[in-house]
């Protein structure tokens, strides 16, 4: 039982309302943000991007891009920050996340942007294996990149959020031959960390969750104990789902003894917040500095 667990007998009306971020902006205001995403994308591509397309996911074909300062063969490797795109787990691509590739640049720090499969022709447990083995191929290969596998911090965005988590849940580290504190940051925005509501709104009919997959995946279900220090934030403008998802795994992430902070993005909704890390004078953008850095 989580602390969620009254949603599942919410009514259905009130539940979609809850977990429908496209309708606090409107159709064309989603539109104009999703161009936002993919227009400072191709700025960030042009100006730092290292490498492109390269395969992480043998069994799903996935790949990921690279961006960060040029990297000198024989320097020092690079604290690396991987972002995990939303999108409800069925849209989007790394095509549209690098946003924040300038911003940490600037400050040493490379960002690693990945696509995942898409539901529905993807699982729930398909798209989770899938980001596993983003974070083991940096762990095992990053060095031939530049990329310093002793320091990897995770971002992700609404179902990103969601996908960060099961990156923090214990038991599946041995399988993908990781350590279990591969993970030294994390920054999940409006994540969403119990699927069991979910069910009962509109995403049910491209994800198709099961209670299986709800109780395997639901990283509410999964807290590590203790997991590294983490920022749990949303955005003002978030539907009250996601705010009540953010707070709720926040509670019991503190709990089981780690460093968890709790940030919430004035003046932002659930789609513009993530181009706060677009300004490398932002509140958002200078809390993900300062935790990159915070135990390394």
């Amino acid at each position: 039982m989580t602390l969620l667990a009254d949603e599942v007998f919410m009514d259905p009306a009130r539940l979609n309302e809850d977990y429908d971020a496209r309708a606090t902006v409107g159709v064309d205001g989603f539109a104009k943000e999703m161009a936002r995403y993919r227009s400072q994308s191709e700025k960030m591509k042009l100006a730092y991007g290292l490498h492109f397309d390269i395969t992480y996911c043998q069994k799903s074909g996935q790949a990921l891009d690279i961006y960060g300062p040029t990297v000198n063969g024989n320097g020092p490797l690079l604290p690396v920050f991987l972002f995990i795109h939303g999108g409800y787990w069925r849209a989007l691509s790394k095509a549209d996340s690098a946003m924040m590739a300038g911003t940490l640049a600037a400050n040493g720090i490379a960002t690693v942007v990945i696509d995942y499969p898409l539901a529905p022709a993807a699982g729930i447990g398909d798209i989770v294996h899938a980001v596993r083995s983003a974070v083991a191929f940096i762990w095992r290969r990053g060095h031939e990149f530049g990329l310093d596998p002793q320091r990897i911090s995770l971002g992700g965005s609404s179902a990103g959020g969601h996908l960060l988590a099961t990156l923090l849940a214990p038991g599946w580290h041995a399988a993908f031959g990781v350590p279990t504190d591969v993970v030294k940051f994390a920054f999940p925005i409006s994540g969403l960390f119990e699927l069991a509501p979910l069910m009962k709104t509109p995403v049910q009919a491209w994800l198709a969750l099961s209670d299986t997959s709800v109780a395997d995946y639901s990283p509410m279900r999964h807290i590590p104990a203790p997991g590294c220090p983490i920022t749990v934030a949303w955005a003002e403008g978030d539907p009250p789902g996601f705010k009540r998802q953010s707070e709720a795994f926040a509670s019991l992430y503190k709990a089981a003894g780690a460093e968890t902070d709790l940030l919430e993005v004035p003046h932002c909704n659930h789609f513009d917040v993530l181009m706060e890390w677009a300004d490398p004078t932002s509140l958002l953008s200078r809390t993900l500095i300062s935790g990159i850095f915070r135990n390394l």
